[in-house]
């Protein structure tokens, strides 16, 4: 993992190395990803949040879809 652990709207990559953005974390126990692009609906679960690699924090990565950087 990279520096922090990952937090909602996080774009990370996983421990089988699909991209995804975290969309929720259940009683600190559970981080709910997706895939950054397509199908929001298809999400899938990890309980090893130091299997996530922060890729681009929430806050980056909304500032460049923005066009911010």
């Amino acid at each position: 993992m990279s520096g922090a652990r990952a937090e909602v709207g996080d774009l990370v990559r996983d421990g089988t190395g699909r991209e995804a953005i975290v969309t929720d974390i259940k009683q600190g126990k559970t981080w709910v990803l997706r895939p950054p692009a397509g199908v929001m609906t298809r999400q899938w679960e990890t309980e090893d949040p130091d299997s996530l690699h922060v890729l681009e924090t929430r806050m980056f990565r909304l500032a460049r879809e923005r066009g911010e950087q």
